[in-house]
């Protein structure tokens, strides 16, 4: 939960500077306008309002543009944090203009600032789930859980009013088991739960990207728990102070934001081995795990459109938070402010409409992916391949995994990958009269060759 905020916004000396949350002339003197904008480098669902593009320069090149036409130097300030609370935080307090989270932290940051006299709202999406794939709760590699029904008497690490611990929630709910006494639940930023997990100091992590595939990536964790088994759409979003968007010079720069993004949206969709590289380099992250995410066939889709099933899950988030003592009643529709993103997208066209994930392979020393039509020729192009990563889909839920870290099923020469051991379990407990079997990753690919 964050942290109130309680100092006010500082008083900017120009009229034209009263949007930003940077102080005029503070790095250029006077005629010098600071934009501040919070994102969560890591978050790699939001790089397309955060990472990607400030290694792009998009926005610089717009306000570069604006300041041609006004005779102002802007500047963009950009912050990284972990998690979407201190950006809330940091907005509440007028210090941050525009900000990019998670659609459960969006609440948090819409509640925060109507509470504190800095009313925010939601003028676009960077990347969704419509299954809430994103979340994933994982344990330790040589972990005897098995499912979530497991977890029941367990340390479970999480951030508390993030998007994962949402999923967290409401899996357990599912499951039978209360989230406030069902589970002994450690409030811990990513880094930390990583680490915990690792020392064994709790049973499980239930994290947002790119947490979970990098984890699992590195041996260090494998999946639990898949997030689009509850088939509920989870997503990121850039959230703006309403003061900075409704001044004549802050609504310009918004416009200039939302365009830039669309910009590396279209950047990411087009070149996504590239983009993810670029992540990788920005962040630290490997690119085998940005490109699960944000690759063509990722788990990630960024179609930055205020979707109707995405506001109507962000409705259906606000109870879950208010039981959590976290938000009061929010009025979801006075938060989402569509207007901004239209100017932005006035004749351009629509974003693709997404297509179901496929098997994908990534070699070494090649700048493009390959893609089947089937999880066994991937598994057969694999043989003798210098592999730098292979992907293929959960049978069920479509979510992304990697190929050598999926569990694999076989139904007499038809093979199917699934993210976690009860995905797996519950299709072979459905096609008892199949044959199908759970079987390692070297037996598929023996049966696919």
């Amino acid at each position: 939960m964050p942290k109130r905020a309680l100092a006010p916004a500082l008083l900017l000396l120009l009229p034209l500077a009263t949007a930003c949350g940077g102080a005029s002339g503070a790095d250029g003197g006077p005629g010098t306008v600071t934009v501040t904008v919070g994102y969560q480098s890591k978050t790699i669902n939001t790089v397309t309002a955060g990472t990607l593009l400030r290694s792009l320069g998009y926005f610089e090149q717009e306000l570069a543009a604006r300041g041609e036409k006004d005779g102002v130097t802007y500047k963009v300030d950009w912050q990284d944090y972990a998690t979407g609370a201190p950006i809330t935080a940091q907005m509440a307090a007028g210090k941050i203009d525009i900000g990019s989270m998670g659609d459960f932290p969006l609440l948090i940051n819409a509640a925060r600032g109507k509470e504190l006299k800095q009313p925010t709202h939601l003028v676009s999406v960077t990347g969704y789930n419509l299954r809430g794939g994103l979340n994933t709760v994982v344990t330790a590699p040589g972990s005897k859980l098995e499912s979530l029904a497991d977890l029941r008497g367990k340390k479970v690490s999480t951030s508390v009013g993030s998007a994962a611990d949402g999923t967290l929630v409401r899996a357990l709910q599912r499951a039978g088991i209360d989230p406030a006494s069902g589970i002994e639940k450690l409030n811990q930023q990513p880094s930390v739960g990583a680490s915990a997990l690792q020392a064994g100091s709790v049973d499980a992590l239930s994290q947002f990207v790119a947490w979970p595939g990098q984890l699992a990536y590195e041996g260090r964790a494998k999946a639990l728990y898949d997030g689009a088994e509850l088939n509920l759409p989870t997503f990121h979003g850039v959230t703006v102070r309403e003061k900075f968007a409704r001044d004549k010079a802050g609504s310009g720069v918004l416009d200039d934001f939302l365009r830039a993004q669309l910009k590396a949206t279209e950047y990411l969709r087009t070149q996504p081995v590239a983009a993810a590289e670029s992540v990788a380099k920005e962040t630290g992250l490997p690119a085998e795990v940005v490109y699960l995410y944000n690759g063509a066939n990722g788990i990630a889709t960024f179609d930055p459109a205020l979707r109707p099933e995405l506001l109507a899950a962000l409705k259906e988030d606000v109870p879950v938070l208010k039981d959590a003592k976290l938000v009061p009643d929010l009025d979801v529709d006075a938060f989402v402010d569509p207007a901004p993103l239209a100017r932005a997208t006035a004749g351009t066209a629509p974003y693709p409409a997404a297509a179901p994930a496929r098997p994908e392979l990534w070699l070494k020393n090649e700048a493009a992916t390959r893609t089947f039509d089937s999880p066994a020729a991937l598994l057969k192009a694999l043989k003798g391949a210098d592999v730098r990563a292979a992907y293929v889909p959960d049978a069920v839920t479509g979510t992304l995994w990697f190929a050598d870290k999926a569990v694999w099923v076989a139904e007499g020469s038809e093979l199917r990958a699934f993210v976690t051991p009860s995905g797996a379990k519950a299709y072979v407990d459905r096609h008892t009269g199949t044959g199908a079997r759970i079987v390692s990753f070297a037996e598929a690919g023996g049966i696919a060759s």
